[in-house]
């Protein structure tokens, strides 16, 4: 494995530090952002009040009346200096099953050439890793997906798009937890309910999750959505 590049800082207004690990987005760099995190929640320093890991950054906010910019910097440095250099990954923890009919399916055949057989195969043979939560309430971006897949996005959003939609966009595939617009390619969709805001921990899913995906019929898809899938 590579030696981790080194962490630069930067100001976000006069209460926010945004660490940058890497120009390039990886597994590797996502997961020490994720144990930055970590590392930042045991510190339980009340000057600092908040953060928000992204791919390649971590952002953390604190109170400017109590800690300084230079004092933030030096605790996530501490907090760095201390990760392992050698990362083992989880297994997958997720399954989610998905009924692969989307409205822009036959766009996403036409663009890569390859048949609806091909595309549900490469979409659901690969582990994803969620990089982080954002855009939308519970709105996972995920890492992994064969670049075979790869498709523009729509050059006119939908302005409704329904929850459980599973879209690709670019080299991306994620799933519309709740109803928004968008304009990613809807290749599918799934019964799985992503985000319930009355839950104590309201997403499925969360960054670092390692999942996959499941074909399934319509049946079962009708099936499961009855029977509130996931809840």
């Amino acid at each position: 494995m590579n030696k981790p590049e080194s962490v630069s800082y930067y100001p976000l207004g006069d209460s926010a530090v945004v660490a940058v690990f890497s120009e390039a987005i990886s597994e590797q760099v996502n997961h020490r952002i994720r144990l930055v995190g970590l590392g930042l929640d045991k510190l339980e320093n009340p000057g600092i009040l908040e953060y928000v890991p992204a791919f390649t950054t971590i952002t953390v906010y604190y109170d400017l009346l109590s800690i300084e910019f230079a004092e933030v910097v030096e605790q996530i440095e501490r907090i760095v200096a201390a990760l392992p250099e050698e990362i083992h990954f989880s297994s997958v923890n997720k399954v989610i099953p998905i009924w692969y009919d989307g409205p822009d399916l036959d766009e996403v055949m036409d663009y890569t050439g390859l048949s609806k057989e091909e595309v549900v195969r490469l979409h659901s043979e690969n582990e994803y890793i969620v990089y982080m939560i954002g855009f939308a309430p519970g709105f996972a971006y995920l890492g992994g997906m064969d670049s075979r897949l790869s498709t523009p996005r729509k050059p006119t959003p939908r302005l409704k798009i329904e929850p459980g939609s599973v879209g690709i966009a670019g080299a991306q595939t994620g799933i519309y937890p709740i109803e928004t617009p968008g304009g990613w390619q809807i290749i599918g969709k799934t019964p799985v309910r992503l985000f319930d805001a009355s839950k104590e921990i309201p997403s499925f899913l969360a960054a670092g999750d390692r999942l996959r995906f499941d074909p399934i019929s319509e049946a079962e898809y009708l099936r499961m959505k009855g029977a509130d899938y996931g809840d």
